[in-house]
């Protein structure tokens, strides 16, 4: 049986595409496996290790196995750039192998912890710290669902969002997201014995001087001829020894703006030509050039996430710091800024990571920490005030000052042209001590209109449906109004109003507890079309747009979009 199982390992192996690597002060071409046991052993361990070796044969690195503790020594250890502990369980070291360990974890080296590796070393706190958490117990093998949370990360890019496998799922003695990256965790739902919740089950982390990757998955010995699991384990190996650039900085706080699914992508606009299509949680550029935005919400003081993947010699950028567009993707260019995504460009300054044609990135920290053409990298850009921060897989590369009024404003991301074809997904945001980005409260609520354009499909449902291109239209006298149910009580504190070419002159935003009784808690006699984005004050579970003059007397009231934000 295990001759069969080292046979598919070796086939599914083999049949991983290897990623040429980026620069790296340290290549890969050493690792250790260590597989000792002072508890339950595992029969799998025998599969992990002929795949580790598989994956060091195919990517040019030298693998070196042992159950030996007494490997552990200053000067063995130093010649690996990372060691596997594979299923180990119990107290597997002595007090001067432990402070080894250490000192070489401290000098800059990799740790991979596979499956059991939680289960060992419960008395040596240091170790539990690197890990990242501790076993606790766990349920019968089963199918589960897993959940990618990071697709950026050289060990979990390949994955789909959600990923289904069978396994033997640990729960642990605490949750380890506050000190480590997630970077996949289980849906307690999709199986039995789940006792954590929020239940990461793979991660990262800088630690003590070095860098830690674990999974709790490789229980089975079927797990290592998976070739999605084998890339992962790569990948893990990768980054631990530094080889693939990797964030592994913890993340909470943020607030998703795009997270792979159509309700969210309905809450942005697109402006200009082109645009972008949607499938597995990914968005596509074609034509342009044009923007993509977020109108929900302008930011300030904010670090904005996301990860971005070029097939060829392409373009696009990740836009910062603008007014409404009002349809046009160029305002953003010249009142905001663009971080750049174009690693071919002759000018630095229009290069990837730079402020696009005001600075340059620090280049060979760029190019340290850049994946190549066809791989997902992850960009961090930090605003507060008018001073620029941008991080490339976790890799400070830029840091700039604008003069430019940038201290909030809205965020996008560019389709450049046709041909110039790029990806974008993952896009969350966390304000600095602000409220989370807000939603808009009208969305596909109950309307209700004073009347609709005659022999017309403009119903009152198209100004909340999301849709840029609907809208309602009324009869053609005054006064005429337009109120939506938002279905409960709220505390409403600003109204935004895409008027389409024929307008309300003079209207009043009026909110109500019952639908009956209205309250003014905003008037204007002066507007001028286009986006009317008003700051209110005002309670009530209805919202209503009252229409007393019209811009242009041979049409009716035309309205793009009614969003309602509030909380």
């Amino acid at each position: 049986m295990l001759r069969i199982f080292v046979a598919l390992v070796l086939a599914a192996v083999a049949a991983l595409v290897v990623m040429p690597g980026t620069a790296s002060a340290a290549p890969l071409t050493k690792v250790l496996v260590f597989s000792k046991t002072a508890g339950f052993r595992h029969s799998a361990i025998a599969n992990g290790i002929a795949a580790v070796r598989q994956l060091g044969s195919a990517n040019g690195f030298t693998v070196d196995t042992t159950e030996d503790a007494a490997a552990f020594t200053t000067g063995n250890l130093a010649q690996y750039q990372a060691v596997v502990w594979l299923s180990t369980t119990g107290d597997v070291l002595n007090a001067a192998q432990q402070t080894a360990f250490q000192s070489y974890i401290s000098a800059g080296g990799g740790y991979v912890g596979v499956h059991a590796a939680a289960d060992t070393e419960y008395d040596w706190a240091w170790y539990g710290g690197l890990v990242g958490a501790y076993f606790s117990s766990h349920p019968a093998t089963q199918q589960a669902t897993i959940r990618v949370e990071d697709r950026a990360n050289a060990s979990t890019s390949h994955l789909p969002p959600t990923w289904t496998r069978t396994d033997e799922w640990y729960n642990y003695r605490a949750n380890p997201r506050a000190g480590v990256r997630v970077l996949a965790s289980l849906v307690e739902s999709s199986y039995s014995g789940g006792t954590m919740g929020d239940h990461p089950i793979t991660w990262c982390h800088d630690y003590s001087g070095g860098r830690a990757w674990y999974t709790g998955l490789g229980h089975t010995e079927e797990s290592y001829a998976d070739p999605n699991f084998a890339r992962m384990l790569l990948g893990g190996i990768q980054i631990a020894a530094r080889a693939k650039p990797a964030d592994c900085r913890p993340e909470t706080g943020y607030t998703p703006l795009f997270d792979g699914t159509q309700a969210s992508l309905n809450q942005w606009r697109q402006a200009g030509p082109g645009g972008f299509t949607l499938a597995d949680g990914t968005l596509t550029s074609f034509g342009g050039m044009g923007l993509l935005w977020y109108p929900v919400s302008t930011f300030s003081d904010y670090s904005l996430r996301l990860d971005w993947m070029m097939p060829g010699d392409d373009n696009g950028g990740v836009f910062i710091g603008f007014p409404d567009p009002q349809g046009d993707p160029w305002r953003p260019v010249d009142q905001g800024h663009e971080i750049q995504i174009d690693a071919s460009d002759a000018d630095p300054t229009r290069t990837t990571g730079s402020v696009y044609s005001f600075k340059a990135p620090d280049t060979a920290l760029r190019d340290a920490a850049l994946n190549p053409p066809g791989s997902w990298n992850a960009y961090e850009i930090a605003v507060h005030g008018q001073r620029v921060e941008v991080f490339l897989n976790g890799v400070k590369i830029n840091d700039y000052t604008s003069t430019r009024n940038i201290a909030g404003g809205y965020i996008g991301v560019q389709n450049d042209g046709a041909g110039l074809d790029i990806n974008y997904r993952n896009i969350r945001i966390k304000r600095d001590g602000g409220p989370p980005a807000a939603i808009d409260l009208a969305r596909g609520k109950p309307v209700s209109t004073s009347s609709v354009e005659s022999g017309s499909g403009h119903v009152g449902a198209n100004a909340v449906d999301g849709n840029a291109a609907t809208r309602w239209g009324s009869a053609y006298s005054d006064p005429q109004w337009i109120s939506v149910d938002l279905g409960a009580s709220y505390a409403i504190n600003r109204v935004r109003l895409n008027w389409e070419a024929a307008y309300g002159k003079a209207y009043q935003l009026q909110t109500s507890a019952d639908g009956t009784t209205w309250t003014t808690v905003h008037t204007t006699t002066t507007s001028d079309g286009g986006v009317d984005d008003v700051d209110v004050t005002g309670t009530g579970r209805y919202l209503r747009v009252h229409g007393t003059q019209r811009a242009l007397p041979a049409y009716g009231y035309s309205l793009w979009d009614l969003d309602v934000y509030g909380t």
